[in-house]
């Protein structure tokens, strides 16, 4: 099974190659109007330009020149190119001739054109191809699939996916009863239970699970699915033979079989892009914009009490790996608590004078921008806590159960919990539950929009809040 490098997205790679050929349109028309711009008509080749761009594009779709198989073949991307390029000039011709008197598209300017975008659009393919050679050997094409299940569904499924040309990897075979189990099912390695699963999806990279239970199971079907939501993959649910009434649930078509949606995946695909750059960029923007701050603290801190500006404590970040969290040191050197094992409490005598002072105006947290542009974090995302942290008596992860569920993400400085004043002291179960509650409507309902928001409630105070201390 191979080691966390995730599985290159088809959504991603076709739309990128389809925005590619439409700048490569543009670009090269553009490029030849001012080639040979004698006698030309700006406004009409303009226009010839952007027709030109919005069909070439639509035709290419439809000769299959986006299909993410076709990419692997150099001759296959080239002739569909040729295909729908061809078709993209044969519609073009007719349009100008229809628009009767339009001579912008024609001269060496429009020669040029054609010939420069589709000699782009064919570097881009060859680069494209050549990248595809790379993932293959590094074992990212495929989407890699566990199955859930070992009895005649599960079976089934397996026969029927080894006899099509499917994009996928059966990466193992998983079932609670694998102890009394042989140690393959139709060819595959039975790896373990559910849970094992589980941690295989925290140390190696599992696209989708196919859940192959009986309906009939329902407590170990509830189960199951309940112990797949701690971790980031998407879920599926492969109906059994008696079939279902769908109504308005939604599916996924995998391979010719048709499975019930369980479970997203967070963020992936574009919206994953959309995140990351937003931390990346907004993040370097903000610690360049503060960096004065950051000095005055710095210097704050030193004159206040001996010891390092910042204090590095590992907390739980994406799927449950550790990272090292950092924040500017707020209590004395000899009694800092590297794994929270005892909570803050107002007029804790631990914190410094400075310290006090940061922690109820949350400057502390400030440093963990340098965490965001390493991609450790986000600017948004439900907080990390310590290794050690308890509600009362008891451990976070065992006050509230599926509490590893928050992990699907990236762990943000601030968060839906914290600018709803769920933050500080966890005096009580009810606390932690209700961080957590906040925290899994962020990742059900998270968008671009959603974020600007926290962050414009945290700039207006609302990361304070009455337990901030």
């Amino acid at each position: 099974m191979r080691n966390g490098t995730p599985t290159v997205s088809e959504a991603i790679v076709k739309r990128s190659v389809a925005a590619v050929d439409a700048a490569a349109i543009f670009g090269a028309g553009v490029v030849a109007m001012h080639w040979d711009a004698s006698g030309i008509d700006w406004h009409l080749a303009g226009l010839v330009v952007l027709l030109g761009t919005i069909l070439g594009v639509n035709f290419l779709h439809l000769a299959g020149a986006y299909r993410f198989t076709v990419f692997a073949r150099f001759e296959s991307a080239i002739s569909r190119l040729l295909m729908g390029w061809i078709c993209t000039i044969a519609a073009l011709f007719l349009a100008t001739r229809f628009f009767e008197p339009v001579t912008a598209a024609e001269g060496p300017w429009a020669l040029a054109w054609l010939a420069g975008a589709l000699a782009m659009m064919s570097v881009s393919r060859f680069v494209v191809w050549q990248c595809m050679r790379a993932w293959q050997r590094a074992g990212r094409l495929g989407e890699a699939v566990a199955i859930v299940g070992t009895g005649p569904i599960a079976q089934r499924l397996l026969r029927d996916l080894a006899t099509r040309h499917a994009n996928l990897r059966v990466v193992g075979v998983y079932d609670d009863g694998a102890s009394h189990l042989p140690k393959h099912c139709m060819g595959h390695a039975i790896r373990g239970t559910v849970d094992d699963l589980v941690k295989d999806a925290r140390e190696h990279h599992i696209d989708t699970v196919l859940v192959a239970l009986p309906l009939s199971a329902d407590r170990q079907l509830v189960d199951t699915l309940n112990r797949l939501c701690l971790v980031p993959v998407n879920v599926r649910l492969c109906p059994d033979t008696f079939g279902l009434k769908l109504g308005a649930v939604a599916v996924s078509h995998i391979a010719g079989h048709t499975f019930l949606n369980v479970v997203d995946r967070p963020l992936s695909d574009w919206r994953w892009i959309a995140k990351e750059v937003e931390d990346r960029l907004l993040g370097a923007l903000i610690l360049t914009a503060i960096s004065p701050l950051l000095m005055l603290i710095a210097l704050l801190i030193k004159l206040d009490s001996r010891g390092p500006v910042f204090f590095r404590q590992k907390r739980y970040g994406f799927n449950n790996a550790l990272i090292d969290v950092l924040k500017f040191r707020t209590m004395y050197t000899d009694k800092t608590d590297a794994n929270a094992e005892q909570l803050t409490r107002r007029n804790d005598p631990r914190i410094t004078r400075v310290g006090a002072f940061l922690r109820r105006t949350s400057l502390d947290e400030l440093p963990q921008f340098l965490n965001v542009v390493r991609g450790e974090m986000s600017i948004v995302g439900p907080r990390p806590h310590a290794l050690a942290a308890k509600a009362g008596t008891l451990l976070y992860q065992d006050a509230v159960k599926y509490y590893d569920a928050r992990h699907r993400v990236k762990p943000g400085i601030t968060g839906w919990a914290q600018v709803n004043g769920w933050r500080g002291e966890t005096d009580t179960v009810e606390q932690i539950k209700k961080r957590v509650e906040h925290d899994l409507y962020y990742i059900e309902h998270w968008s671009i929009l959603l974020d600007l928001k926290i962050i414009a409630r945290t700039i207006f105070g609302g990361f304070t809040g009455q337990h901030a201390f």
